[in-house]
């Protein structure tokens, strides 16, 4: 009985040891991570540049531009993947695809005259209208306002800049214009019935960019925002009358 007791443990033994050295070499299911890469990354897709991916994660450009190596005019091609945060790898690649037909660009050429502060901005109005929720970085977060307006009524640029991105793959923004005034100050234009204006387009204040649209909650509005090396400021703080 013993030696047939002793037989079962080392049988048991055995299939154990085995079933740990398969599991081991074993690479299904395991995430594949390049060596060397570490942090959060965007994979460009259709439509993106690098302002609306900046937008995107609350990111000043000019730092994302900077941590992945990509030079001024920021073109960037369909499937990079833009580092977001975390450690810079060289395994992050910005070289151009191997085809020239999934290549995406930001055709954006900004004067090294532009103004640099608010002060030196001419800032107007984008749409006459009442301010239907105010700017909130706390509770129900509204990174800027929501003006009451007729479906249809043009918006208008908020100051003098160049198109930057326009097109409706930011989640919650619906049709969207971003405008940069110069190398610290962008406004957006959201929840757009449609777009009047195209990437790299010079535009001045008052000149219509997109046309009022309607929200998921059938509210007749424009969402308008201001960003200061890519953080939300209150657009109410830049405007005329306030």
């Amino acid at each position: 009985m013993n030696t047939f007791l002793s037989g079962r443990i080392a049988t048991v033994v055995l299939c154990l040891v085995l079933f740990l050295t398969a599991c081991q070499s074993s690479d299904i299911g395991a995430p594949v991570r390049n060596a060397g890469e570490s942090g959060k990354y965007h994979r460009v897709s259709k439509g993106d540049t690098l302002y609306s991916i900046a937008w995107r994660y609350g990111k000043d450009y000019k730092g994302l531009a900077s941590a992945n190596k990509i030079d001024h005019p920021y073109t960037i091609y369909l499937g990079q993947k833009i580092l977001i945060r975390g450690r810079s790898a060289e395994s992050v690649s910005t070289r151009k695809p191997a085809s020239k037909k999934k290549i995406t660009k930001s055709k954006t050429i900004v004067k090294s005259s532009a103004p640099s502060s608010k002060t030196e901005i001419q800032w107007g109005w984008p749409l006459n209208g009442q301010v239907l929720k105010e700017f909130s970085l706390q509770g129900k977060v509204n990174k800027g306002i929501d003006i009451a307006g007729s479906a249809g009524t043009r918006v208008n640029a908020a100051a003098d800049g160049v198109v930057v991105y326009a097109g409706g793959n930011l989640r919650g923004y619906g049709k969207l214009v971003i405008v940069k005034h110069n190398d610290r100050f962008l406004s957006a234009y959201g929840n757009n019935r449609s777009i009047r204006v195209k990437e790299g387009q010079k535009v001045k204040q008052g000149q219509v960019l997109a046309e009022v649209g309607t929200s998921s909650s059938d509210v007749e509005m424009l969402h308008f925002e201001i960003r200061r090396d890519g953080k939300p400021e209150n657009p109410v703080s830049y405007l005329p009358g306030h």
